[in-house]
């Protein structure tokens, strides 16, 4: 079983189509928020083996360790992220 399940998820206000775009623009938010993050702790990385902390350290583990539709999808349950329907986005353009 899946958790959360797809109703908690969208409350009822959007299909799993919407859910599935949604999730997959979250991740790829995500996706980016890791690269930039290692390229940043590549950056700062001064070649000495003795004074450098290692580069996994430097990310966030919640983006190192765990996919990111996981993350996504546990940012939308938390609120983090919200789901914007085709009617609210044309409004807010």
């Amino acid at each position: 079983m899946l958790y959360p399940t797809i109703e908690e998820l969208t409350k009822g206000q959007f299909n799993r189509y919407e859910l599935a775009l949604a999730t997959a623009k979250c991740a790829r938010i995500i996706t980016n928020e890791y690269v930039r993050q290692h390229e940043a702790a590549e950056k700062t990385l001064t070649g000495n083996k003795e004074t450098d902390k290692p580069l996994n350290t430097m990310i966030d583990v919640e983006l190192r360790d765990e996919k990111s539709v996981r993350v996504a999808i546990d940012r939308i349950y938390a609120g983090k992220f919200e789901i914007v329907g085709k009617e609210d986005a044309a409004l807010t353009e």
